[in-house]
């Protein structure tokens, strides 16, 4: 998902204001005040209904559809919370003992949004948000579903599966698996030697800066349409082969960042040969079975049993949010090192040799880290982001983090991120004490 489109101006006049980055500001206007009505009582709350419901298919009980018509309206409901049911996919299992998540009474949260002033009740009335979870180290502070949605079903993640790889290849390499991400990729995937992506270091894959040329603008026709064809299609083609067919490079590695799913993809073939272990399963054994995950996840392969690295990781609202909290203290888990600490920093912190990577370089909002999106300012803040509107964000100074899993009627809108922030930096002001 080409998230620099997401935060371009809709006023086509004023194209260098960034729309996302207005939107910002005026959050940043958001104070504390009492909310106009009661804290609820701790413990998730559930609607059979949402934003347009009717379009979603409500009338049909949100009908999960085929692969066929995984993109149509009234299927996104119950495509995006049984897309492991779909589509081949391999158990992420969950932990032998479940972690649990204390809870408080609901706060009342006020954001301030084109000259308005809402409630988080307002924001979903808004928004075809699926999942709203808001948490403070451990402790959860709000928990809504809608659409017919619950605490047991495993959301689509789309392209928030990238940071989850970017954190996968960090554990490779302090376990001495990959050398170093300086390495080129071909080291680890010989079928990619004598190509331009065998000839880029790993690092550059992960901030996304190969200099190969890929496009990704949703229109069907473009490089990802034809890499998901590809992969999703079932055949047991060779992964190598198919990314190898981008094969031109326009700049070189390292001085321009340019969104590309493949770069993700490649990652994933370096990790399975790095470690000799599917994705799913090093997932399983260095972070989703030792944070206390309560329900097994999935993720989606190809047809030679490859996970689909950029994408396709399915999981309930807790356990994004246990991922969530595990990012947020820097890779600690109650006392435990599963990430690297300064893996962790170098990936959400852009290096001042790197200036295309950051915020408002980047793209006209974020910046770019390892298969991460920096937010703007001093406090280190960032985000993991997927198509329609799937969005984890993170604080890790406060501790706070918001899970936010939706259907949006278009892989991409213009501006939808607006809100989502504006409520966030409502969410930090007012909790982050």
């Amino acid at each position: 998902m080409k998230w620099d489109v997401l935060c371009r101006p809709l006023n086509r006049r004023s194209l260098f204001l960034p729309v996302i980055f207005a939107a910002a500001v005026l959050a940043s206007l958001a104070c504390a005040q009492d909310g106009q009505s009661p804290p609820r009582e701790p413990g998730p709350v559930f609607s059979e209904s949402g934003p347009d419901a009717e379009l979603y298919g409500a009338a049909d009980g949100y009908p999960v559809g085929t692969r066929g018509t995984a993109t149509q309206l009234d299927k996104l409901v119950g495509v995006y919370s049984h897309f492991g049911d779909i589509y081949p996919s391999r158990t992420v299992r969950r932990a032998a003992a479940p972690w649990h998540f204390k809870r408080s009474p609901e706060p009342s949260i006020a954001y301030s949004f084109n000259n308005e002033r809402l409630s988080i009740a307002d924001y979903l009335k808004r928004n075809p948000a699926t999942g709203l979870l808001i948490a403070r180290d451990d402790t959860i502070l709000y928990e809504h579903y809608q659409y017919a949605r619950t605490d047991h079903d495993r959301f689509l993640s789309q392209s928030m599966a990238k940071t989850l790889v970017a954190m996968l290849v960090g554990i490779a390499v302090s376990e001495g698996q990959i050398k170093s991400i300086d390495d080129v990729v071909s080291t680890y995937v010989p079928g990619l030697a004598g190509t331009e992506y065998g000839n880029t270091s790993i690092r550059a894959l992960l901030n996304m800066s190969s200099g190969v040329e890929f496009s990704e603008v949703y229109d069907g026709k473009d490089d990802i349409a034809r890499l998901g064809r590809a992969l999703f299609g079932g055949e047991a083609k060779d992964p190598a082969a198919i990314v190898a067919q981008f094969n031109n490079r326009t700049a070189p590695a390292g001085t321009r960042w340019h969104y590309a799913s493949v770069e993700t993809e490649i990652l994933g073939l370096v990790l399975r040969s790095a470690t000799a272990i599917p994705l799913a399963d090093y997932l399983h054994d260095r972070i989703w079975g030792v944070i206390g995950t309560e329900a097994d996840a999935s993720w989606a392969i190809d047809g030679s049993g490859q996970e689909i690295a950029f994408c396709c990781f399915n999981a309930t609202l807790r356990d994004y949010a246990r991922l969530a909290r595990l990012l947020a203290n820097d890779g600690v888990w109650e006392g435990r090192q599963l990430i690297p600490r300064q893996w962790l920093l170098d990936a959400t912190t852009v290096r001042p040799a790197d200036g295309h990577l950051a915020p408002r370089v980047a793209t006209p909002y974020f910046g770019y880290g390892y298969q991460v999106w920096i937010l703007p300012g001093e406090q280190r803040r960032f985000a993991l982001l997927g198509i329609r509107g799937q969005v984890i964000l993170v604080d890790p100074a406060s501790k706070l983090v918001m899970v936010h899993t939706a259907v949006r009627q278009k892989p991409f809108e213009p501006g939808s991120l607006r809100e989502p922030l504006a409520l966030w930096s409502a969410v930090i002001q007012q909790l982050g004490q």
